[in-house]
Order: structure tokens, then sequence, then C-alpha cells
């Protein structure tokens, strides 16, 4: 059977005609491909209500520059911010933000379930130092200014475990060099999961990362969730299916 030619200029209008039928925008840095669905069962007529009048309210608009400062979101006498990625129901974050009434905390998640979920924590407890970004965190993340993350948290994130899906996992060298300009010298990012390979995948890339080093020095510490950690709704479905979750902090260094 002949093959015809290949014709990049066909080829990339077949791609770009894909998309549109889609309404999948083409990814770019600052807003990469996103995987997986933003939203599944519809919410109860009480959870519908919060949504509707509260989330404007916590939601996060940016505006289409760099060097935002992620303070002005929140009133001033928050002295430090903190940024979850992927809040799943909202457990961790509502539970940091109750205890630490004086961090700002930012939350991504694009899923609408744990928005909602999350909406309700906030309105149920009377917090007001969460902001919400209901969508992928890459395109906020690109626009603010460099230090200004005290504390990052990623949380028993997709661990994506067929090896073709790899580039979709969080933890890899765009992100890392992201986050690495985001938080200040002395911060701390913290991934959980109760997925060995998703452990092992990141400590491959953080353990001799140039701008972040680990803070284990014995098992325990990687066994053992920190003494202020707040345990999500998925973490206790894991613990009780027998499954062994792993805790890993890592510093960032001072820059040079």
């Amino acid at each position: 059977m002949r093959r015809g030619v290949f014709k990049p200029a066909r080829f990339a209008f077949k791609i770009a005609r894909k998309t549109m039928r889609s309404n999948r925008p083409i990814p770019t840095p600052d807003r990469p491909n996103f995987y997986g669905r933003r939203g599944s069962r519809a919410p109860k007529a009480s959870r519908k209500v919060l949504m509707d009048e509260l989330l404007p309210k916590l939601t996060i608009d940016y505006p289409d520059q760099a060097g935002i400062d992620p303070r002005s979101y929140f009133a001033p006498d928050r002295r430090e911010v903190w940024l979850e990625i992927g809040f799943g129901g909202g457990e961790h974050l509502a539970g940091q933000a109750e205890a630490n009434p004086d961090i700002g905390i930012i939350g991504c998640e694009p899923y609408m379930d744990g928005v909602s979920s999350m909406v309700r924590h906030i309105s149920e407890r009377n917090l007001e130092n969460v902001r919400i970004v209901p969508d992928d965190s890459r395109p906020l993340l690109y626009k603010l200014q460099d230090a200004c993350f005290a504390r990052v948290f990623l949380l028993f994130p997709d661990p994506w475990p067929k090896k073709r899906h790899a580039e979709r996992r969080f933890v890899g060298p765009k992100n890392l060099a992201l986050l690495a300009r985001l938080i200040k010298d002395g911060g701390e990012f913290r991934v959980a999961s109760d997925d060995m390979q998703y452990i092992s995948w990141t400590l491959q890339h953080l353990h001799n990362h140039p701008d972040f080093e680990w803070l284990a020095e014995s098992p325990d510490d990687w066994r053992n969730p920190p003494e202020d950690w707040v345990k999500t709704r998925y973490e206790q479905k894991a613990l009780r299916q027998g499954k062994k979750c792993n805790y890993l902090r890592f510093r960032r260094k001072a820059r040079s």
C-alpha cells in the first residue's frame, strides 16, 4: 500500500480542527493541558445556593500580567501565604486555615465537586483566610511574583500509574522549576501519597534537585505525618483499606 507524503501544514490543520470541535484550548506554557472531568453529579440545592452566593466572593480573578503578589488577595494582617494544589474535598485546607487564621491560603481545584465541598467548609467554619481557584493551578502560578509562598501542599495527587501517562504527573521538571521560583527561601513543599510509585517518582525528581533539600532524617519522617497534619477524606479511606501513606517534606534552599 502506497503511503502519501506527510504534509505538516495539513496535519497541523487537522489537530487545530479537532481542538476547535472539542472546545479545548490549545496548550501554552501558562495554560497547559488539563486531563480529567471537571464535574460529575449535580450539587444539592443547599450547596448550590452556597456555590452561587459565596464562591464568587472567594474566587481569585487575576489579570493577564506577571508579578502578581498573592498577598493582595487577603487582608493586610495575613503574615504569609500558603498554597494547596488540588485540595480535593478541602478537609486539609479547611483544617489548616482554621488552625492558622493569620495565614492566607490559596486552594486550587479543577473538580467542581471538591470546590463545592470546600465552599461548605468555609461557610460552616466561617473561614476568612481562604481564596479559591476553581481551575488548574498553573495558569495563576505563572503570573505570580517570585518567592511569594511560604508553604506549598501537594496531597494525594492523581498518580497517573501508566507509563505512557507519566508526563501528566504534577511532579516534573517544569512544575518543579515553577515552584522553586515561587517558594521563598526556607519555605516548604509537602507531598503526600499512598502510591509508592508516585513517592519514588517524586524522590527521583527532588532528592538531588538543586533548589530543594529533603528534610527526612529517619524512616519515621516519611512514614508519619507532620505534627500539624490534617487528614484528608481520601487519606482516611486509604488507611482503612490498609494502604501505607507517605509524607515527604522538602525545604527551598537559599538563593545564591
